[in-house]
């Protein structure tokens, strides 16, 4: 059966966390309403429970039996700056700020699936839930590593999962390598000499040399980068001037830089510089470059892989579980992939239909799926600590 009764029996309830922190959001390294309601949830659960872990993580932990193993659990809290343009009742509290990637679904459905076990403790082991600030571009996962999360709560393996709209609601996707691309940014600055508009032979323009940089940032994948290569530079910011009659001293260009592999994030790297250096001089400007390599690639091990593709087809058949293609956006719960084995899913959240997409002012969390999920993480957790006979 693809949910289990259990859980079933805890649906709306689950809904009900959802909705809270849905009204509630709280962007990176501020969830601290959202941390402190996760931690009651827990503490109620009869779990163990750690707090302050990057800063506003959670980290509750349950045993059962007599077994030594252990393995990781995480959904991440944190919502982004947006503004919601839903009406329903649960919209938005906070101007500006919105569940717009479906975090809130993510924290119910790994509660859900703690209340479940806790009650249950069919398994010989321990699970540690892990939940995680700061996943949208400020890297919490990272912080979490790096602050000891796996010395402090050793772990075998660790799982993560994430909904996504556009896959029918029962069905569940994930690949073993590389699955999600890594996250680099980079900001230029094109600092010229400023004049005024009807004068422009007595400046240095930077907007032009911007507006050339742009163009040429582009060759990088189109020219640079094997065409069978996935990789993405992307321009989404260009600041510049205050006025219609001045030409300003500088312009600032940003954007996002993605491979899947390190070889070729050296390469977006070297040549994105050795570009801004030969505009600028064509155009007589300075420049300076900032980059950043924010997120890893995301690559799942082939094991665990596999582990949850059995679990998963379990639950819902072979039919429903797909093997889906590689995607050029990234998740943070790479730190933890590189620190420990494990396998990052997709959830099928529905059609994303009327803008209900990731990062859209429209999205909201399908609650159809909130039992689906936590079966899924307690099913998974079940196989792998599987009690003794």
């Amino acid at each position: 059966m693809a949910v289990l009764e259990k859980i079933l029996e805890i649906h709306a309830e689950m809904a009900e966390w959802r909705h809270d922190v849905h009204a509630h959001p709280e962007t990176a390294f501020e969830e601290l309403r959202t941390s402190a309601l996760v931690a009651q949830k827990l503490e109620s659960f009869g779990l163990r429970v750690h707090r302050g872990l990057g800063r506003t993580g959670v980290v509750g932990t349950l045993s059962a039996g007599s077994g030594s193993r252990a393995i990781g659990l995480r959904a991440d809290m944190d919502a982004l700056h947006i503004h919601e343009k839903n009406t329903f009742g649960h919209r938005s509290q906070h101007d500006g700020k919105m569940h717009a990637c479906g975090h809130d679904g993510h924290t119910a459905m790994l509660l859900g699936a703690a209340k479940y076990l806790s009650q249950t403790r069919n398994f010989d082991g321990t699970v540690h839930f892990i939940f995680q600030p700061a996943e949208e571009n400020e890297g919490g996962g990272r912080e979490m590593v790096e602050q000891g999360l796996f010395e402090k709560f050793p772990c075998e393996s660790v799982y993560g999962m994430h909904n996504w709209p556009g896959m029918p609601v029962g069905q569940f996707g994930l690949r073993a390598g590389p699955m999600m691309a890594s996250f680099d940014i980079f900001e230029i600055e094109l600092t010229g000499r400023g004049s005024h508009a009807a004068l422009p032979h007595t400046g240095v323009d930077p907007i032009v040399a911007a507006s050339a940089l742009v163009q040429a940032l582009q060759t990088i994948t189109s020219r640079n980068i094997d065409p069978v290569e996935p990789a993405v530079v992307t321009v989404t910011q260009i600041h510049a001037g205050d006025t219609w009659n001045v030409i300003p001293d500088a312009a600032i260009v940003r954007g996002t830089a993605r491979a899947f592999r390190p070889e070729v994030q050296d390469l977006l790297e070297r040549r994105l510089r050795e570009l801004c250096a030969g505009v600028a001089a064509t155009y007589g400007a300075q420049v300076k470059v900032h980059y950043e390599r924010r997120y890893p690639p995301l690559i799942n091990a082939a094991p665990e892989t596999e582990i949850c593709s059995a679990v998963m087809q379990a639950m819902v058949g072979p039919q429903n579980v797909l093997r889906v293609p590689q995607t050029m956006g990234s998740e943070d719960f790479a730190f933890m992939l590189q620190a420990k084995a494990g396998c990052y899913v997709f959830v099928g959240n529905g059609p994303g239909e009327g803008g209900c997409m990731l990062h859209n002012p429209n999205y909201d969390f399908n609650d159809q799926i909130l039992p689906l999920g936590a079966s899924y993480w307690a099913n998974l957790v079940e196989h792998t600590l599987a009690a003794k006979a």
